[in-house]
């Protein structure tokens, strides 16, 4: 068993929308993230996975997702699956709790017009 705290959190700034609260899990097929999200991230363009799945459970606040041009509406409590090659973006005022697996790295992560 591990046992991860609050104070052993790195955060990322990922542009003026979203922060990202990473865990330290150091794990190479899963690893664990809260994202608080105040307007669309990527703030333009898509985000793509190459190899992990995104799994997000809505903590608190409402948006939506869209994934390949769908669009949903989502809030407290709903559970989203993002899939590798599926194109994506977040937009509305949330925090996510996100567990990704394989673990997410930059290098399979895209951004995509």
């Amino acid at each position: 068993m591990k046992i991860f705290r609050k104070n052993e959190i790195t955060r990322f700034e990922h542009g003026q929308t979203c922060a990202a609260n990473e865990y330290p899990v150091n794990d190479k097929d899963i690893n664990i993230a809260v994202i608080e999200l105040d307007g669309r991230y990527p703030e333009t363009g898509c985000a793509m996975n190459e190899i992990s799945k995104e799994l997000a459970y809505v903590m608190e606040g409402s948006g939506k997702v869209t994934v390949d041009g769908k669009e949903t509406q989502v809030s407290e409590d709903d559970l989203v699956m993002v899939y590798p090659g599926e194109k994506f973006f977040w937009e509305g005022k949330m925090k996510l709790f996100m567990p990704c697996t394989p673990a997410w790295n930059p290098e399979q992560y895209k951004i995509v017009i």
